[in-house]
């Protein structure tokens, strides 16, 4: 696997919604080289699209997005989200959008398409099972009949098999048992760390992802309104409490 330590996020200003429909206003944020950063949010508040910016599934109205790869800046505003993968940045959609009549290994498999990731693909694969043991007892099992938790695994799984420098997580808690919140948090984290990624994860579940976050914002309506500077800030901040804790 290829190292991450130079891999960095920034995000200045970003404008973004969809036809008259506002949804980000002047969002800003950075992911630095080998952090977890949280965006905190309750549904409805514009991390979904933030997310689909970066890789450019939406065009923002303003703003630039720069992903900072083994010391060369590229501006991903205006790229294909094929062309966004090619440089290294997988992204885990809300609800997994797995292929489901094809098996375990099949899905594995064609997550890594990135030419770069093509000569890894034993090494990775082999890494994956390891990392996700229930994955190989379901190796030919096709992805639709299983859990929503070993989907999530699974979706997880085949971001890694493109050999990715950043990682993308929307909502990695959403369908999931608490318990099962919590194991997939723990492997995002041990993920992160095995690899050495840079990740950026869009959760509602604050008190898992502040688990794992060295950093985090907080979005409401479309706008970045606290940013802290740690798990600890965000875990005292009141806005938090107000929509999380109902303190």
């Amino acid at each position: 696997m290829e190292s991450s330590a130079s891999s960095s996020l920034t995000i200045k200003a970003i404008d973004a919604g969809y036809g008259a429909v506002r949804v980000l206003e002047g969002v800003s944020l950075t992911a630095n080289a080998g952090e977890t950063v949280v965006l905190l949010g309750t549904n409805g508040n514009g991390k979904s699209t933030l997310m689909k910016c970066i890789m450019g599934m939406v065009r923002p109205s303003a703003g630039s997005i720069v992903a900072e790869i083994d010391g060369t800046r590229h501006e991903l505003i205006g790229r294909a989200t094929e062309e966004i993968v090619d440089l290294g940045i997988a992204f885990v959609p809300e609800g997994r959008r797995l292929f489901p009549k094809l098996t375990v290994t099949e899905n594995l498999l064609l997550g890594a398409f990135r030419p770069s990731a093509r000569p890894q693909i034993k090494r990775n694969l082999d890494f994956c099972l390891e990392t996700f043991p229930r994955l190989r007892e379901r190796a030919h099992q096709l992805a639709g009949s299983m859990s929503g938790g070993e989907q999530q695994m699974l979706a997880l799984a085949r971001a890694l098999m493109s050999a990715p420098r950043i990682l993308l997580i929307d909502e990695p808690s959403v369908g999931l048992a608490p318990l099962l919140v919590a194991r997939t948090i723990d492997k995002i984290k041990e993920l992160k760390d095995g690899y050495n990624l840079t990740v950026l994860m869009a959760e509602q579940n604050f008190t898992q992802a502040i688990r794992i976050a060295d950093r985090g914002y907080v979005i409401v309506h479309g706008r970045i309104e606290f940013e802290g500077e740690s798990a600890v800030a965000l875990n005292n901040n009141e806005l938090i409490r107000e929509f999380y804790l109902g303190v």
